[in-house]
């Protein structure tokens, strides 16, 4: 056995300086643990900074755990009933920091997410958190007990480890399989990994049909997994993006089509009858840049119908039309991968870990929270509430 008696000695490590880490680190120093966040970047809450457009969704009004992708569905239900919405808006305002509801319960900072940030980092303050930045972590040895983590600074010991090293998107600002490695050193299996909350990409021969949209945005929906996202579609140089598109991507499989609401909350068959009707020498095309940009009206009838006046289609060729309108396919050939994700989906296997804790049912001592876990959020604000959630609960009796 290698001696340490000469390692910095701590109660809890946190490996990871993000929301979830800094949310566990913060409960457990106010319970009087020494704690040490070791942040492998040069500042704490990268990801909080740049989310949100600056302004960081920090999390939504409605959150259900229907809002959450797992293996294991029930998983997060314990923390996120524990440590509510509510509960954070409370520490927000407690510093006050001004906040708005964007839409579908999103709520935003008024000013900057760099306000997030320094509230952690108050609390941090507060608790007598330890924090260190470029503290690149090298290998992680369980003791008996405890665990003994060598760092760029140094070696340091403590009874108590938090992996909160988050997952594998957005490789740039340092993202890595750290978390996933450790997992596996200690006896932990990985549901499998892929990026979320990401682009989807176009072959060559999709993108001939699309690539000069490039830019153009207009409300949209899609639905995946049991769920209807009405947030809007983008097009961009290399396929689609935008709100809707991003929530289906957690959901996609390889080689799948996705159909797009070009109407939504509109009877899109009920209209175009309506329109031949008042209308009958319009063109298609010029009818359907009513409702869309003229573009997009344009280039779908190119795709199908052609464009001819409205008195010139029967009904069921008007309804063939809104059928397309009402699910316009299109075939990605793939995704943005992690480079542009906002999320990881999959991860450590939570029935391997406790709900109620986060300790590891293989090594006490050892815990697991965010984004490392096989627990994914919604785009919207689900993602940071986890994160708050989960480590507000493992701060608790870490």
């Amino acid at each position: 056995m290698p001696d340490h008696s000469n390692q910095a000695q701590y109660d809890v490590i946190v490996l990871g300086g993000g929301a979830a880490g800094l949310m566990c680190a913060i409960q457990a120093g106010k319970r009087g643990r020494r704690v040490l966040v070791l942040e492998g970047s040069n500042r704490i809450g990268k990801k909080i900074l740049m989310s949100g457009g600056g302004r960081c969704n920090f999390t939504n009004l409605d959150v259900q755990p229907e809002n959450f992708l797992s293996a294991n569905p029930h998983f997060c239900k314990s923390a996120l009933a524990r440590y509510t919405q509510w509960d954070f808006i409370a520490l927000v305002e407690r510093h006050g920091i001004a906040w708005h509801e964007k839409e579908l319960g999103q709520l935003f900072c008024d000013e900057s997410s760099k306000q997030i940030v320094a509230m952690l980092q108050a609390e941090c303050d507060a608790a007598k958190v330890r924090i260190e930045t470029r503290a690149g972590v090298g290998e992680v040895q369980a003791l008996e007990p405890g665990f003994s983590v060598d760092t760029a600074r140094g070696s340091v010991t403590a009874g108590a480890l938090v992996v909160a090293t988050g997952g594998l998107s957005i490789p740039k600002m340092g993202a890595s399989g750290l978390g996933y490695d450790l997992a596996r050193q200690f006896g932990h299996t990985i549901k499998p990994t892929r990026a979320g909350l990401v682009p989807f990409t176009f072959d060559d021969d999709e993108l001939k049909k699309y690539a000069d949209l490039s830019g153009l945005a207009l409300p949209a929906a899609t639905e995946a997994g049991g769920h209807r996202f009405d947030s809007g579609l983008l097009f961009t140089h290399r396929g689609i993006s935008g709100p809707s598109v991003l929530q289906h991507s957690s959901y996609w499989q390889p080689g799948a089509a996705v159909a797009v609401d070009l109407l939504p909350g509109q009877d899109a068959a009920g209209w175009l009858l309506a329109r031949r009707d008042a209308r009958p020498d319009a063109q298609l095309n010029t009818v359907l840049a009513e409702v869309l940009p003229k573009r997009l009206a344009n280039r779908l009838c190119e795709l199908g119908a052609g464009s001819r006046p409205l008195k010139q289609f029967s009904e069921a060729q008007l309804l063939a039309v809104a059928n397309q309108l009402r699910a316009w396919a299109f075939r990605p050939n793939g995704t943005e991968g992690y480079r542009t994700a906002e999320v990881t989906l999959g991860g450590v296997n939570v029935d391997e870990v406790s709900s109620s804790s986060f300790e590891s049912r293989r090594l006490p001592g050892l815990y697991f929270i965010g984004e490392v876990l096989d627990v994914t959020g919604h785009l919207g604000g689900y993602n940071f509430q986890w994160a708050w959630a989960c480590g507000h609960a493992a701060g608790q009796v870490v």
